[in-house]
């Protein structure tokens, strides 16, 4: 079992910038990919960003070149620095995590862009 708690969500103006973090905890040993997704009321929720052990980094095309993944060498935090905010950012992020047989999910942290 892997436990999540995220952290770093909040209300920003348009053009600001927020850094997400998740701590993971529990049997991270085996974690092979960590990532972010999001949901905004009324949609589905989808990729943010990921990244895995192959190297490999998947970012979703709305969000290429402003936000940033990353993680520590332990393989137990991972981050989502967010630059030049969008309203349509606006959603509930989660951290996931996945091992070679299960995926695990955190809260959620709001994120609100104003305009």
């Amino acid at each position: 079992q892997v436990q999540l708690v995220e952290s770093g969500g909040g209300l920003v103006q348009a053009g600001g910038s927020l850094r997400l973090s998740c701590v993971a905890s529990g049997s991270t040993l085996r974690i092979n990919a960590m990532g972010w997704y999001r949901q905004a009321p009324g949609k589905q929720r989808e990729l943010v960003a990921a990244l895995s052990r192959d190297g490999s980094t998947n970012y979703a095309d709305s969000v290429k070149g402003r936000f940033t993944i990353s993680r520590n060498a332990a393989w137990s935090r991972v981050y989502l620095q967010m630059n030049s905010l969008k309203p349509e950012d606006t959603a509930v992020y989660y951290c996931n995590v996945k091992n070679w047989v299960d995926e695990y999910w955190g809260q959620g942290t709001q994120v609100t862009v104003s305009s």
